[in-house]
């Protein structure tokens, strides 16, 4: 809680990147209930932004459309839909990645993407990204570098120490904040 008002406060405000090392760290879940825990409090816009483009979730864990979303967004075709309310949340947005693109990481190194994360930031209180494992590519250390704050997430008994060092080192080079790591146990 005390990681979350202290990212939360930051001025510039930044958007939040969850980067795990491996996949099923339970990563999409993390962001996803963080981003629930954030839309709750008083007057709080939150936005869950599905950036793991070789694997997304949010649509599914929310029960979205993913027609449009961030892919088309980065790719030239903004669609006005592609940012959709969570029903049951009031205060709670999801865009999720839309059609799955064959060239992810090339989308996410674009400036587009950057100036789409100033853009978010600047219009809702929080912004929480989810991205792909480290194992799988560079995704989530170009996505931290984008948001200037990651939040890392290992699954307890089965995060290797070495590769949770190397993904630490890899954000923290790219000029991105760590407000946190989180040991998920199940």
């Amino acid at each position: 809680e005390v990681m979350m008002r202290l990212w939360a406060n930051d001025e510039p405000r930044r958007a939040l990147a969850v980067v795990s090392p491996d996949g099923r760290d339970g990563k999409s879940y993390c962001a996803a209930n963080l981003a629930v825990s954030l839309a709750q409090l008083p007057g709080s816009r939150t936005l869950l932004v599905d950036a793991d483009m070789r694997g997304p979730r949010q649509h599914q864990i929310f029960r979205l459309e993913n027609r449009s979303g961030l892919s088309g967004l980065l790719s030239g075709r903004p669609d006005a839909r592609a940012i959709q309310p969570v029903a049951g949340v009031p205060s709670l947005f999801v865009l999720p990645v839309g059609i799955a693109p064959p060239n992810p990481l090339e989308l996410l190194e674009c400036p587009e993407f950057g100036l789409l994360m100033r853009q978010l930031v600047g219009e809702f209180d929080h912004v929480i990204v989810d991205t792909p494992a480290a194992a799988d590519g560079r995704d989530g250390t170009v996505v931290s570098a984008r948001c200037g704050a990651a939040l890392v997430l290992a699954r307890q008994h089965e995060a290797r120490a070495a590769a949770l060092q190397d993904l630490v080192a890899r954000v923290s080079q790219n000029q991105a904040r760590i407000v946190g790591v989180v040991v998920n146990a199940h």
